[in-house]
Formats: C-alpha cells, sequence, structure tokens
C-alpha cells in the first residue's frame, strides 16, 4: 500500500509555490484570456460551454483525494481533526464540482485553459489528498487547538463570501444574456472581487487549520493566481462603467 514519502511532500509543495509565483509574473499585467478580458486579446480556438468545462476542471480535485482515501487499507478514519480537515477539502470541491457548474452563466471556456486547469486539479488535489490521508499526524485534541477552531472560522467564512458572491454575479444576467454589469450587493459594495476575496480567505483558513505546508503553498497559490484576476477585473470595470463606484477597492477592503 502506500506509504508517507516527505521528500515528496516537500518537493511538490515547492513547486507549487513556485508555479505560484510564474503565475504571479504571467498574469500580473496582462490578465488570463478568458471571460470578460477575451476580447481584448486574440481568441483562443476550441470551447466547451461554461457548465461542462467547471465541471471537468473542477472534478478532479474531488475525485483524486477520495480515491486517495479508498486505496488507504486500513481506511483513515482517526483523529477526528484530520478527517474533518480532508473532509472541508472535499466539501469546497464538491461544490464546486457538482453545484456551481450547473448555476453558472459564464461565456464558453477556452480548452487551453480547461486542460491547464484540469492538470492543476490533479496536481493539487492528490498533494492536498496525499499528505492529509497518508502523512499529517495531529494530536488527539486538535480540534481545540486555536489553530484548527479559528482556522475553520476562517475558512467557512470565505466559503460563505465565495458562495454569496457567485449568487449574486449570477443574478446580474438573465438566462442567455452574456453582457457585463456591475456587481451589487454583499461585499462588492467595497471590492470589485468579493468572490476571490473569499476564496483567498478560504484558503488561508485551510492552510491554519491544517498548519501544514502542502496547504499553506496553495493558499499562497490562490492568492497568485486569482489576486492578478481580481484587480484585471477592477480595472475592466472602471474603464468600462462610468459611473462604476470609485470607493471600491480591487480585492481587499479598505486596502487594495
Amino acid at each position: 500500500s502506500m506509504q508517507c514519502f516527505p521528500g515528496l511532500v516537500l518537493a511538490l509543495s515547492s513547486l507549487l509555490g513556485a508555479l505560484a509565483l510564474l503565475q504571479l509574473s504571467l498574469y500580473l499585467r496582462v490578465p488570463s484570456r478568458y471571460g470578460k478580458h477575451e476580447e481584448r486579446l486574440c481568441r483562443p480556438r476550441g470551447r466547451l460551454p461554461a457548465r461542462c468545462a467547471w465541471f471537468l476542471q473542477e472534478l478532479p480535485s474531488f475525485l483524486v483525494p477520495a480515491l486517495l482515501l479508498a486505496l488507504r487499507s486500513p481506511p483513515r478514519l482517526e483523529p477526528l481533526g484530520c478527517r474533518l480537515l480532508c473532509c472541508l477539502f472535499c466539501w469546497h470541491y464538491f461544490y464546486r464540482t457538482f453545484i456551481y457548474p450547473f448555476f453558472t452563466r459564464g461565456r464558453p471556456f477556452p480548452l487551453q485553459l480547461l486542460f491547464f486547469g484540469m492538470l492543476f486539479c490533479i496536481y493539487n488535489g492528490f498533494l492536498q489528498g496525499y499528505y492529509l490521508i497518508y502523512c499529517a499526524e495531529y494530536p488527539n485534541d486538535w480540534c481545540t487547538d486555536i489553530r484548527f477552531t479559528s482556522g475553520l472560522l476562517l475558512f467557512l467564512l470565505g466559503m460563505g463570501i465565495n458562495i454569496h458572491s457567485d449568487l449574486l454575479l449570477r443574478q446580474l444576467r438573465k438566462p442567455g444574456e452574456v453582457t457585463y454589469k456591475i456587481p451589487q450587493g454583499g461585499l462588492f459594495t467595497y471590492v470589485s472581487g468579493a468572490n476571490y476575496f473569499g476564496e483567498i480567505v478560504e484558503w488561508f483558513g485551510f492552510a491554519i487549520a491544517t498548519w501544514s505546508l502542502p496547504a499553506f503553498a496553495f493558499a499562497f497559490f490562490t492568492l497568485c493566481c486569482i489576486g492578478p484576476r481580481a484587480y484585471h477585473h477592477h480595472r475592466y470595470y472602471l474603464k468600462t462603467f462610468t459611473d462604476y463606484p470609485k470607493s471600491r477597492k480591487a480585492l481587499i477592503p479598505f486596502v487594495f
């Protein structure tokens, strides 16, 4: 059966951190070319409907940890803290795979970005699942540790912000509409990238709760990947809508 190799965890986590810096360098000045940013760049060939694309992209992040858990003999059910942490990761991606795609009203998604997205979800799903299922060791009272409880609260807060912001974005469009409008309500009152802010908070909460290198590497990757996108969204709204609220920040309320 599979065993824990700490060197593998360190190598994969370090590579994830390097990929985060690469993302930051690639997309800090020029946005990734999908959604509202693709008109200003050359249109990529080949697309899938948004619902199908999001489902396929996010599916590995749910399936890979579930498969790793199923392959472990005997099954790892203790301690409770470890089980809960693994469930948090799978819970997020259950929502992103089986719920979110069927409500999204986004534009068709480029196949090239879908391919790289799937590769990342396989990679990260393996890293997080492998660490939690085969390597992580927590004391029996980890559920009462301040790192677990504060991280869990941040995770739930971030997930709530993310889901609520997605709902507000969906309500901007009627079925079949593809035009962009100014988001209103919720945290969008303060920032242009409320949904991205929620997801960043969520994964930093997860990192604190797990107190592990793989989770912190993933949180850092999330920040470097969707942080610039929030910034480019903010610039797009300011250029496109003359009545866009000037008091709004790009990503972090009252700061940036």
